[in-house]
């Protein structure tokens, strides 16, 4: 929307455009039966119209390009390119012309023009031209600012200026979930949906981890040559639709060991997607720092390395649990393990593990058997820290499938 000022005689006049690429002409097709008084007369204009794509005359849209007659809509992560043109109207030469061009937004006012330098004169049906590009970074409402400054041949300088409103929308909703693994492991799920009324390609939806993660996309399905997109060939996503993208980080091996900084760490990233609309309009949205809440390990974190998907039953069986310090202090740990109804460790109970640093973490060789069939929760481990008289105790550790391989397989 333009808005001027109080109007007065100026000697130039000043006309400002927005460059957009044209949008494809819409007909609205008129259709009949045969048996109906017209027959077959629309059918025939329809095809004898140029607008209309021909053996698809009946759909609305055609296939020539019309130009944008305003403004149109603006969306977040677009470039909004703008062409301002200064024409003398008057038959006289106007001298020291300066064209100034601001864009405010509700927190602050940029200055977009080319050059700031004086035209030092301007004849009579010549004009002064500018292009202006701007990548939108905020939602709500601009204001472009056109300012022209001029002397006359009388030396009276005279000034103008107009205003030119527009809304800047949201394109895509993003939705962010985050599952925090028995291991360090982060999986991050970030739902995508496009809130325009058109259709857009998306080019690009990556991760950028922060500097503790390695992340890797988990969009593709591997296959002997390469590995193809879930979403298909044609990554296309229409108006109101929701698409799902999944992403795994992992510490890097300099902090991996380092559980007190891991636990800590709740900025993962930041979301980067491109995406075209319409013909080959591009836009990019960075989202701001995805943060998680941070997992509540304890002082002492107990983890499964290794166990067997499958043991026999009441053979015994070998697994790794990993124990780690996560508090700020120097442990002295005793291992007590507690037999329950189905599951039996095999070893002394009571044993002495040393001092365990802050930070620090030891591989812990365990073997046990289960007296039951079916699937089996690991459970009865107990570690006592010698220092502080505090005991930690550890159910349902993990998961164990236990089969019978004395069964008969006869029917």
């Amino acid at each position: 929307m333009e808005v001027n000022q109080a109007k007065q005689e100026h000697l130039l006049a000043l006309k400002v455009m927005r460059l957009t690429k044209p949008t494809l002409f819409t007909n609205m097709p008129v259709t009949c039966e045969d048996r109906d008084l017209p027959g077959d007369l629309f059918c025939r204009l329809m095809k004898e119209d140029p607008s209309t794509v021909k053996g698809a005359e009946a759909l609305m849209l055609g296939e020539m390009l019309t130009l944008p007659q305003n403004f149109g809509n603006i969306f977040l992560g677009e470039t909004f390119s703008s062409y301002i043109s200064v024409h003398n109207d008057s038959s006289q030469v106007v001298k020291d012309i300066l064209v100034k061009a601001d864009l405010q937004t509700s927190s602050q006012r940029l200055n977009l023009s080319a050059s700031n330098n004086a035209v030092t004169e301007l004849k009579p049906e010549s004009c002064v031209d500018d292009v202006i590009h701007h990548e939108v970074k905020e939602i709500g409402t601009h204001i472009l600012v056109c300012a022209v400054s001029y002397t006359t041949q009388a030396g009276e300088k005279l000034y103008f200026r107009k205003f030119f409103k527009f809304q800047v929308l949201k394109p895509l909703d993003v939705k962010t979930k985050f599952y925090n693994a028995e291991t360090d492991e982060v999986f991050l799920e970030a739902q995508i949906q496009n809130i325009t009324t058109s259709s857009m390609f998306m080019e690009k939806v990556s991760l950028e981890p922060s500097m503790m993660y390695n992340v890797a996309e988990l969009n593709t399905v591997e296959t002997e040559d390469e590995g193809t997109s879930t979403f298909g060939k044609m990554s296309y996503l229409q108006p109101m639709d929701t698409r799902q993208y999944l992403y795994c980080l992992k510490p890097k091996p300099e902090f991996a060991e380092k559980a007190g900084i891991i636990k800590g760490v709740t900025v993962i990233g930041k979301l980067d997607i491109v995406w075209k609309t319409n013909l080959g309009e591009r836009g990019r949205l960075q989202t701001s720092q995805l943060q998680r809440m941070a997992p509540g390990y304890g002082d002492v974190r107990l983890s499964l390395e290794m166990i067997p998907d499958t043991v026999n039953l009441e053979e015994p069986f070998d697994i790794t649990c990993k124990i780690t310090n996560c508090s700020e202090r120097t442990m002295d740990l005793v291992l007590e393990m507690c037999n329950t109804c189905s599951i039996h460790w095999c070893g002394v109970s009571g044993r002495q593990l040393g001092k365990v640093s802050p930070s620090a973490s030891l591989a812990l060789p365990l073997k046990l058997l289960s007296s039951v069939q079916g699937l089996q929760s690991i459970s009865g481990l107990r570690l006592t820290d010698t220092f502080l008289k505090r005991t930690y105790e550890y159910d349902d550790v993990a998961q164990v499938c236990v089969v019978c391989p004395y069964m008969s397989r006869e029917s």
